[in-house]
């Protein structure tokens, strides 16, 4: 009796995987993630605490293994004292564009990707109120990636990876200009559908 309930899950299993295997066959998706970040720089002097983000990307894949991503992202580190006070909040957001390279683990329907792309970010500084002190304008950055997706069945997967993100811009406090290394990992964790 037990031989047969393991063959017949095993064998469940196994039509699982395949079925979910043939899910990814979609080319088009749209992925949400978000999770804590870890500031790698400190910006003019500045010592930031942990921050949040998240980011909402459009994927479109156009050969077996590649595709190209597109999205908006906001990124918030607080700090408690900087060059522009005390108790402010540095916030990062913008657009990324960039390419994808996702492929099998072991002819399974899991897989890992790796993406690299451009930014078109600004930094905002906020006061305690929320009020905007300085706004860095946009410019280039770069963000690295990688991560695995676990399809969860119906085009869904869960995707959890690490990002890198790499900006560096001016602002002018107090008719000084400052230059801000903005660079940080983030741990993210992340909803894909395919459609």
């Amino acid at each position: 009796m037990k031989t047969k309930v393991f063959i017949t899950g095993a064998l469940m299993m196994i039509l699982t995987i395949n079925g979910m295997a043939q899910e990814n066959n979609k080319r088009w998706g749209f992925e949400f993630g978000s999770g804590a970040s870890f500031a790698l720089s400190q910006p003019d002097e500045t010592r930031l605490n942990t921050g949040f983000g998240f980011e909402g990307i459009f994927h479109y894949r156009f050969l077996p293994h590649t595709g190209v991503y597109a999205g908006w992202g906001w990124n918030r580190f607080g700090s408690d004292e900087s060059f522009a006070g005390d108790d402010v909040c540095f916030e990062e957001t913008g657009y990324v564009l960039g390419i994808e390279f996702k492929h099998p683990v072991n002819n399974s329907a899991l897989a890992y990707y790796l993406r690299a792309g451009g930014l078109y970010n600004h930094i905002e500084i906020e006061n305690a109120e929320g009020e905007i002190i300085e706004d860095s304008g946009h410019g280039m950055g770069f963000q690295l990636a990688t991560g695995i997706d676990i399809p969860l069945g119906n085009n869904w997967s869960l995707t959890p990876g690490v990002k890198y993100n790499n900006l560096s811009r001016e602002v002018e406090t107090e008719g000084v200009r400052r230059d801000m290394d903005y660079n940080y990992i983030s741990a993210r964790i992340g909803f894909l559908k395919r459609f």
